[in-house]
């Protein structure tokens, strides 16, 4: 759900979607708010995992725990671009609480707080048997 990191560092990332309709979450004439989240936490595991991969070399499986004060203003329309940005306000263990900004251009389509944890559970590349 992003097709590419646009920036990272250890508190926030960035990534850019292009809407399409074969989307999975993509109905009617847009991205669904279903599609909205899932692009925020990608966002979110796109970040984690890209610090985790240059630190220790491993990625992590995440899940999300909550999520509150869900504003949607506006759903991205077919062929739209979108650029998410998470910031990290706290970090205990193996959970992280983001604040998230949904925007397309300069216009904000959705925000919202986020936390998210990390299992134990490895990652697997494609390759790996």
């Amino acid at each position: 759900m992003v097709d590419r990191l646009l920036s990272c560092d250890d508190k926030s990332s960035v990534t850019e979607l292009k809407i399409r309709s074969d989307n999975v979450f993509f109905s009617e004439d847009c991205l669904l708010t279903a599609g909205l989240v899932e692009n925020i936490a990608q966002t979110c595991a796109a970040g984690i995992g890209y610090r985790n991969m240059n630190r220790s070399g491993s990625i992590k499986i995440g899940v999300i725990g909550a999520l509150n004060n869900l504003e949607v203003n506006r759903l991205p329309k077919n062929g739209e671009k979108i650029t998410t940005t998470v910031n990290c306000v706290e970090e205990v263990f193996q959970m992280m609480m983001f604040d998230a900004v949904v925007k397309s251009g300069e216009e904000v389509l959705a925000t919202t707080s986020i936390k998210t944890a990390l299992t134990d559970i490895e990652a697997k590349n494609e390759g790996d048997e």
